[in-house]
This record gives structure tokens, C-alpha cells and sequence, in this order.
């Protein structure tokens, strides 16, 4: 199967390109949420990481350091639902 055929085959499963009754729940609820708190939660993790790091708790360090990623790019996907609007698929 070529690009173009997946590309076909792809628009005939949602012709209307609307988001699925999960992905519409999650947006409705986090499009209320202030972009800072995914900013503050990644900076929290970055600093509990640190102090974990200083008493020498290594691997709870890195576990912990390991979400400041997530919540940023939960941030960016806040932002862009905000920004597109989630109310527009309705």
C-alpha cells in the first residue's frame, strides 16, 4: 500500500476529522487548566529531582526527573487545544 492509498483509506474512517470521545473528554477538562501549572509541575519535578540527587537517593532522582518532560509536553498539547479550540469539532 502506497501513501496515497493510506492517505485515502485514513479519510474514509473519520471524513469529518472529529476526535474521538476520549480525546474530547481530556480536552474539555485540561482547556480549563492555566498552561503555567504543566511550567511549575516540570520545574517541581526538576527540583525534587535535584534535592533527591543531593541526599544521594539516585534512582528516586532519576525517576523523578523523568516527568518534567511529560508535563511539558502535556503543556504544549494544552496550548494547542487552547489555541485551535476544542469546541470547534462539535
Amino acid at each position: 500500500m502506497d501513501a496515497n492509498e493510506l492517505k485515502a483509506k485514513a479519510d474514509r474512517a473519520n471524513p469529518q476529522h472529529k476526535e474521538g470521545p476520549v480525546a474530547a473528554a481530556i480536552e474539555k477538562y485540561t482547556s480549563k487548566l492555566p498552561s503555567d501549572v504543566f511550567l511549575w509541575a516540570a520545574l517541581g519535578s526538576m527540583a525534587i529531582s535535584a534535592t533527591l540527587k543531593i541526599m544521594k537517593k539516585d534512582e528516586e532522582a532519576l525517576f523523578v526527573g523523568q516527568w518534567a518532560p511529560s508535563f511539558l509536553l502535556l503543556g504544549n498539547y494544552n496550548k494547542m487545544i487552547k489555541l485551535a479550540g476544542y469546541e470547534s469539532d462539535k
